[in-house]
């Protein structure tokens, strides 16, 4: 579930941060091993370091950024996404809500297990930030009940000005926000801020969506409000609407101008400032990126009007037992054992119907049928969910309602019920659309989105690769130069979300690679940016760029 044993001890992080000294840290280990608490708590709690050095040192040692809560200002309607039991019994609490993703503030970023249960349930993208457990648990506490008593915002003690301009309280309301209490400890907890701090008019006016890109060229980011004092750590202040910053002088310690207040550790910053986004390949991204090779089953036509049934588990039992019951009924039979061979599978030779297993090594079964579902391409192919894990009449119908699946199947299942699931499926589907009109679309809004990026309309170009994603969602290069431009406008969020699309329909490209990997970085990612760069150095193109990506990993590890 985590991975503990590997993280380097966080007394020696902090050594290396210079964070403390030698005798210190002795200190504060027999502290709080007396006390029986984290060494990161005793040493706050003792003055020794500030709550910021503190989160620079988790955030190396998790990989993950670290996140301020003093410096947040969360939409409390965005709370209702995570029950208060569950946001309290694993430490969790969403900081930004988007249509996609969520940011969410963890004590054990590491826990893929409920990372991974967060994205089932709500059908988005989770990234994880690592917190001070102290601070998250009272801030959990302070968000629901000012949620409970109908206020609109929780706001942190230290959160800038400029943040709270973004969530359209104004500078009005951020002087009047009280200040923190005298304490003797850094740890105090967030004030939870009285209603009357949030003037009522001021809760319409926080943005209800995105506002327009500006237009194409990277958008340094903004420079922190000069009068407030900083720490040795260095922070990157966000909006709330996760947008780019406008023009500014650009500031080499920020890694990033969308998301909450971040603080990263040295190396990713270093990272950060010196890698940028490359252009290689955008316009000229081959063709065949979107071809995949040596499929299970590739070069088999189906006989006459024979029906293809794909089966996705990553069972072996399940599917031998699938495919000898829909053969023996006259069906073409194809099987996928994980997520991603599933997707090109279904790119390549869209089958008839698909039994789908619920949770995959790779990419979920929720995820697939959110890909397909809705589009223009796939969403006429019938979806038969299995799963042994989600139970209950319930869910199956929030399955059905929000991913779009014809039916939902818990497993040991009768055959008989996935038979009849499948031949009820078949004939309610729609009819196949006309593919090859739709690939000709996609390409032609592919050209489009082009040529408007390089005739300097931004807006133009993101709205004719969206259109384009929209109707042919395992299109490749729609989705790598999506990616690439979202990037360049500092939206980098939005832009690991596309090339993570990307490559999932094909792992081998190494400009999307490459430029995946300086996002996690610029992001505050170090293990996903490490992972992102040991994969491009399997597919570098020549030599002196496979000794470049390795020095770049030994700065990074």
């Amino acid at each position: 579930m985590t991975q503990d044993a590997n993280k380097k001890p966080l007394g020696r992080i902090l050594l290396q941060q210079r964070a403390v000294t030698q005798p210190q840290l002795e200190q504060a280990l027999l502290e709080a091993r007396a006390k029986g608490v984290p060494l990161a708590t005793n040493l706050i709690e003792s003055g020794t370091v500030s709550e910021v050095a503190a989160l620079k040192a988790l955030s190396e040692q998790s990989g993950v950024p670290g996140i301020d809560l003093n410096q947040v200002c969360i939409k409390l309607s965005d709370l209702s996404i995570l029950p208060r039991e569950i946001a309290a019994k694993h430490k969790l609490l969403p900081v930004l809500v988007r249509e996609d993703r969520i940011l969410v503030a963890m004590a054990a970023p590491a826990d893929k297990k409920v990372i991974d249960e967060l994205e089932f349930v709500t059908g988005k993208r989770v990234f994880p930030y690592i917190a001070l457990a102290g601070p998250l648990v009272r801030t959990i506490a302070a968000a629901y009940d000012m949620k409970e008593q109908g206020e609109p915002f929780f706001v942190g003690a230290k959160c800038p000005p400029e943040v709270l301009k973004r969530a359209g309280l104004g500078a009005a309301s951020a002087s009047s926000a009280p200040e923190a209490p005298p304490a003797p400890a850094p740890a105090q907890p967030p004030p939870r801020r009285p209603a009357s701090a949030v003037p009522p008019s001021t809760v319409a006016q926080a943005p209800a969506a995105p506002a327009p890109a500006p237009a194409p060229s990277a958008a340094p980011p903004a420079k922190p409000a000069p009068e407030r004092p900083r720490d040795d750590a260095e922070i990157s202040f966000a909006d709330l609407t996760d947008e780019p910053s406008p023009p500014a002088a650009p500031s080499p310690a920020r890694i990033s101008s969308a998301g909450p207040p971040l603080v990263v550790d040295d190396a990713m910053r270093r990272a950060a400032a010196a890698d940028e986004l490359t252009d290689t390949d955008f316009g000229t991204a081959d063709r065949d990126l979107s071809v995949v090779e040596s499929l299970p089953g590739a070069g088999k036509a189906p006989q006459g009007d024979q029906t293809t049934i794909l089966v996705v588990d990553d069972e072996p039992e399940i599917r031998k037992l699938l495919r000898r019951i829909f053969e023996e009924r006259g069906y073409r039979v194809e099987e996928a054992d994980r997520g991603l061979l599933a997707l090109r599978m279904v790119k390549e030779n869209p089958p008839d119907v698909m039994i789908l297993d619920a949770m995959l090594p790779e990419v979920h079964g929720f995820d697939i049928a959110r890909r397909m579902k809705g589009t223009q391409r796939y969403g006429h192919i019938p979806i038969i969910m299995i799963s042994a894990v989600y139970r209950g009449w319930r869910f199956a119908e929030d399955l059905k309602s929000s991913y779009g699946v014809e039916a939902y199947i818990e497993k040991p299942f009768r055959v008989a019920d996935v038979v009849a699931a499948v031949e009820n499926a078949l004939q309610a589907r729609s009819i196949r659309g006309d593919q090859d009109r739709i690939s000709a679309e996609a390409e032609r809004l592919l050209a489009a989105g082009i040529a408007a990026y390089r005739a300097g309309d931004f807006d133009k170009a993101v709205r004719h690769l969206r259109e384009g994603t929209a109707i042919d969602p395992l299109a490749y290069r729609l989705h790598f130069h999506l990616g690439l431009l979202y990037g360049k406008q500092g939206q980098l969020y939005d832009a690991i979300q596309e090339l993570e699309t990307a490559l999932h329909i094909n792992g081998k490209h190494f400009p999307a690679l490459k430029n995946l990997a300086v996002l996690y970085q610029k992001a505050g990612f170090r293990n996903k940016a490490i992972e992102t760069w040991e994969r491009a150095l399997g597919v570098a193109p020549d030599d002196p760029t496979r000794q470049s990506i390795k020095e770049h990993l030994l700065g990074l590890l």
